[in-house]
């Protein structure tokens, strides 16, 4: 015998073992989180859908109804612009928690509303809180949990536009299912938020299960985020100014028309239906925003501001159509505008999400997604600025007014992009 026979070892009978995981479906973490992001839209809709009723059976006048859709985002700029910093600094799940729990003592406070009007502002100002630090906190963990080491989406973009779909899906539902209970069932006013209670427990559940993404930093951690350069700092932020800024507050001015204003200026032919009219604008519009979204990843593969573009020529298409409703008091062409606006709010919003993702290092994406959502949300403003107008010039005029800035912003994001 050989030595080399002699010393060599006998083959192995045994088949050598699988990588691990190699069959095993990655786990589906950023859809158990998502549904925190559409307990927020709910949160934030439901009440849109019920401002006709507040004004004929508490008696609010249209302007304190206005009011009280407005100072929902006066809490949520805090809650946006708190809870985005804090979520990069104490993790993602501490936040979202902590705004989950604030919404569902919002929703309380609006239970309360029918027999202590003075509760509304609480609850819309709490509403407006927690629903913003959702967005920061939990925009970041749905991203973060597609991409890898936790999830499997091909890129920033489309992990980051999931948690605008989740977003939209909760607008969709929320004010449909308000406007629908507060049409038929007794206590409107009560138990169209009940839903939303239920529909925070089964999102605190669900998130539970769901890993954190983005713990808080170490000191060695902060020490190299510290040695970046200052202009390498800097950058994102310059870029964030330039190209998301001023796509972002239309984001929102195209479904607070659709929610808040056009329902106002055609209410008068719908003779009882008011509520549920509403509610269906409320559905139509972000479920239009839902629709497009296959269209805003082929726009977004073809050129870096495609969507937004796109976007925002679809937010003054519809605000056109809006005019021409409120001059003709249609209600079936106030419903087409709010589907043009919706097509425009979600690809401006899947636009503004794809870009924070691409320029914010990890280390600032929930505040960078924070400063995104707090523009877009001053686009909610826009019905009060409407109705503040309307003393000078007629609602059409507005919205006419309001288009052609959409057109001028389009015009000044497409030349930056070229340069």
């Amino acid at each position: 015998m050989s030595k080399h026979s002699a010393t060599t070892a006998p083959p192995s009978t045994s088949a050598p073992a699988p990588p691990p995981d190699a069959t095993a479906p990655a786990p589906r973490h950023w859809l158990r989180a998502g549904w925190v992001m559409t307990a927020s839209g709910w949160s934030a809709n439901q009440f849109s859908a019920l401002l006709g009723a507040y004004r004929s059976d508490l008696g609010l006048t249209t302007a304190g109804t206005t009011a009280l859709f407005g100072i929902y985002v006066l809490g949520l700029i805090p809650g946006l612009l708190l809870g985005g910093p804090l979520a990069d600094r104490r993790g993602r799940r501490p936040v979202v928690f902590l705004a989950l729990g604030t919404s569902a003592l919002a929703t309380c406070l609006l239970m309360i509303g029918p027999t202590a009007s003075a509760f509304l502002w609480p609850g819309r100002f709490l509403t407006g809180i927690g629903a913003g630090a959702l967005l920061a906190a939990g925009s970041a963990w749905i991203t973060e949990l597609s991409s890898p080491p936790h999830g499997t989406a091909p890129n920033p973009g489309v992990a980051a536009r999931r948690s605008g779909l989740f977003l939209s899906a909760g607008f969709a539902t929320g004010g449909l299912a308000a406007s629908l209970i507060a049409q038929w069932a007794p206590h409107p006013m009560v138990t169209a938020y009940v839903p939303h209670l239920v529909l925070t427990a089964v999102a605190a559940l669900c998130a539970a299960r769901a890993p954190e993404s983005s713990p808080a930093r170490s000191g060695t951690e902060s020490a190299a985020v510290a040695s970046v350069a200052p202009e390498e700092r800097r950058a994102p932020a310059r870029a964030f100014r330039r190209m998301v800024a001023p796509v972002a507050p239309w984001v929102f001015i195209a479904p607070a028309v659709a929610f808040a204003t056009l329902p106002g200026l055609v209410d008068g032919e719908l003779k009882g239906w008011e509520t549920v009219y509403a509610g269906v604008i409320t559905a139509v519009t972000p479920g239009a925003g839902i629709i497009v979204a296959p269209f805003a990843r082929s726009l977004a593969a073809r050129h870096r501001v495609a969507t937004g573009s796109i976007g925002l020529a679809a937010v003054a298409l519809g605000l056109l159509v809006s005019a021409l409703a409120a001059a003709q008091a249609q209600p079936v062409i106030a419903l087409l505008a709010s589907v043009v606006l919706g097509a425009g709010y979600g690809l401006c919003v899947a636009y503004g999400l794809t870009e924070v993702a691409a320029l914010a290092p990890p280390h600032q994406l929930a505040r960078l997604t924070s400063y995104f959502w707090t523009m877009a949300y001053l686009g909610f403003l826009a019905p009060y600025v409407i109705t503040l107008f309307t003393g000078v010039f007629s609602p059409p005029a507005i919205l006419i007014g309001a288009a052609v800035l959409a057109v001028v912003t389009l015009a000044a994001v497409t030349v930056r992009a070229e340069n």
